[in-house]
């Protein structure tokens, strides 16, 4: 009776503690609560067959701005981030005309899951600090790959360049972030494959990046990814994509400096075929002129010979140049009001116009954009 009486005490006295422990874990979570609107209006001097530039027989080949002629919205969201002792996250919802027409490839196999349900999740995922320089990441991130980001407020230019539309903006899986000395992060993915968050097949991709900050204002980075591509049909086998990039941003609080350059193929199923292989650059300069004035200029060249990422509808591939000129007025940090005119010249004539039967060698665009971050 005597142990049962002593073991009765030590639990009474010592659940308060445990109550008391879990509420200061709890307080030393910090959970901080935010969003973006992008607001735009973009003409297409092409005037694509359909409002749509690039999405349902468009054929603009950008996933923004995705509609010609209109007011509408380009992305919106809203986001949770937690962090805490050796724990963090992050939850995002979204929408808008460019999630559409990015997530409209996203593979619908079986009932569950689809695009209708992951073109909402911007980001959803749990990390957990397993060392003092390791973090582990399990849910729906940002790609690996590329120098320019999915929102348009964390880019130098408001459109993304080729190179960034056709290479993952999402991935889902797992990701280990290690930050090996003061200067190089290395960050390793094991994900379902090439921007999807269901999955096509068995076969799991692999990616890796690494960030060298040389100076305080300049970091170099590598990235790459291999996966199994579907073919035709299951019966065709798989497709083995080996993609690579590299580049360099150097930014001051006056001038941004960017440089990519990517490469991929995609090698034939073991039923037989042809490789495809493409490859894309793009340098991108801008310059504040006031306090509240920047001007930006960029260009860029994308050649995809075996129509392997731009698929065009018709036998002539892209393999085509661009630049676009812009100017941003930022009245205080949270607002940017951007205007942005960009054009592409191909060597086959591939841009659809609605007033003329035949397509064009190129195609000329501006958009205007109104953002908003809070």
């Amino acid at each position: 009776m005597r142990r049962v009486i002593e073991l009765a005490l030590s639990v009474l006295l010592f659940t308060p503690a445990v109550s008391n422990a879990q509420s200061a874990a709890d307080t030393s979570l910090k959970v901080t609560i935010g969003g973006f609107i992008d607001g735009y209006y973009a003409y297409d001097f092409d005037r694509p067959p359909t409002i749509d530039r690039s999405f349902f027989g468009g054929a603009l080949f950008t996933t923004q701005p995705a509609r010609h002629d209109e007011f509408n919205v380009n992305l919106a969201y809203v986001e949770a981030n937690i962090s805490g002792n050796r724990v963090h996250g992050r939850l995002a919802l979204q929408a808008g005309t460019s999630v559409q027409d990015n997530y409209n490839s996203e593979p619908n196999i079986g009932i569950v899951s689809g695009p209708l349900l992951s073109r909402l999740l911007q980001e959803a995922y749990a990390g957990y600090q397993v060392a003092q320089n390791l973090w582990v990441d399990a849910g729906i991130f940002y790609s690996n790959a590329g120098l320019e980001g999915w929102v348009s407020k964390d880019n130098p230019t408001y459109t993304r360049s080729l190179v960034a539309d056709y290479s993952p903006y999402y991935s889902s899986g797992v990701r280990a972030t290690w930050q090996a000395t003061p200067k190089l992060t290395a960050r390793f993915d094991l994900i379902n494959g090439w921007q999807n968050i269901s999955e096509t097949n068995s076969e799991k991709a692999l990616g890796l990046r690494l960030d060298y900050s040389a100076t305080p204002n300049l970091t170099l980075s590598y990235y790459n990814l291999f996966n199994d591509e579907v073919g035709d049909s299951l019966e065709a086998g798989t497709r083995l994509r080996i993609f690579n990039g590299v580049g360099a941003k150097y930014a001051t609080s006056q001038l941004t400096l960017l440089g990519e350059l990517d490469a991929g193929t995609l090698r034939p199923p073991s039923s037989g075929g042809s490789t495809g292989d493409w490859w894309g650059f793009t340098a991108i300069a801008r310059q504040k002129v006031t306090g509240t004035v920047a001007v930006v200029g960029r260009v860029e060249v994308y050649r995809d010979p075996q129509q392997v990422n731009i698929v065009t509808g018709l036998s002539q591939p892209f393999r085509g140049y661009g630049g676009s000129l812009g100017i941003d007025v930022i009245p205080q940090p949270r607002v940017m009001w951007r205007t942005e005119g960009r054009g592409f010249v191909n060597d086959d004539a591939i841009f659809p116009d609605a007033h003329n039967p035949t397509p064009r060698k190129n195609d000329v665009f501006v958009v205007s954009s109104l953002s908003l971050a809070f």
